[in-house]
């Protein structure tokens, strides 16, 4: 379940991402619609960052990194 949450997330952050970039293209000087993309990118980004924190935290995930 929390995999499928942070996976989720992932996803979340990389549609806010391309949706910042045609804001960026295509709006006019004055619109604050790449600062709220950027705002939303950021969020996803700490709640994906806290999830896996969590994870590791309480077992739900683990390194099978050999060092």
């Amino acid at each position: 379940m929390l995999k499928a949450a942070i996976v989720l997330m992932l996803l979340a952050t990389v549609i806010s991402l391309f949706s910042g970039l045609f804001f960026l293209v295509k709006d006019d000087d004055n619109s604050t619609r790449l600062l709220t993309a950027l705002k939303i990118r950021v969020s996803l980004a700490a709640i994906t960052l806290a999830l896996v924190a969590w994870g590791f935290y309480s077992g739900q995930l683990v390194s099978h990194a050999p060092f």
